[in-house]
């Protein structure tokens, strides 16, 4: 059963602080992966990962990654140029 969120924590602060996993689908950071209690960020502290590792996490191919992070270096370059 998934704990009840204090007003002024974040899903992603209660899961780390009680080492639970994430059962909020809502969740901007879950993903489906017990291994990091179903948050993105929790999977990102383990430092950097290979486009084939971020891939299986998500259940895409490690092309369909570098599709993904190229269109979002080039938003973020829009941003601030």
């Amino acid at each position: 059963m998934a704990k009840k969120i204090n007003k002024n924590e974040t899903c992603f602060s209660n899961c780390k602080k009680n080492k639970s996993n994430c059962a909020n689908k809502k969740c901007r950071a879950w993903f489906d992966c017990k291994k990091y209690n179903n948050c993105s960020i929790l999977a990102s502290e383990d430092g950097p990962m290979t486009l084939q590792n971020i891939g299986d996490l998500f259940k895409l191919t490690r092309m369909r990654i570098c599709q993904i992070e190229k269109n979002a270096i080039s938003k973020i370059r829009e941003m601030i140029t």
